[in-house]
């Protein structure tokens, strides 16, 4: 598996780290309003010990032709509709890959795994 995306245009090569790729979806996600925190509760008890804390309820994998697969696994807080809430996470994070590093998601697959009430602070 590729740690890097690379596009080729008519001055050079461009190539774009993982970590990025990670990082402008994690803030992509958590600027929605009514997403309560992204969620590692579907990996396995063996993963959540060696993967990184940044890569938190995000899981990107690179087709051959360029492009993105993107999981995002959501907590949400009580009385959002899960309909628009996804489809609310799906056109931010297509609009800000898209924006920032011209890269094209071909599926954003959102996965809202818990449902937890607002504290008052």
């Amino acid at each position: 598996m590729a740690s890097t995306s690379s596009k080729y245009n008519e001055t050079g090569k461009i190539t774009c780290d993982k970590d990025i790729l990670f990082s402008i979806v994690n803030l992509a996600t958590k600027e929605i309003k009514g997403v309560a925190s992204l969620s590692n509760s579907n990996l396995p008890w063996y993963k959540k010990i060696f993967r990184k804390s940044d890569y938190e309820g995000v899981s990107i994998r690179f087709n051959t032709n360029g492009t993105l697969r993107v999981d995002v696994y959501v907590n949400a807080y009580v009385g959002e509709s899960v309909p628009d809430l996804a489809y609310r996470i799906q056109e931010n994070i297509k609009n800000n890959l898209s924006g920032m590093v011209e890269i094209k998601a071909t599926k954003i697959n959102v996965h809202i795994v818990d449902v937890v009430c607002k504290t008052e602070e």
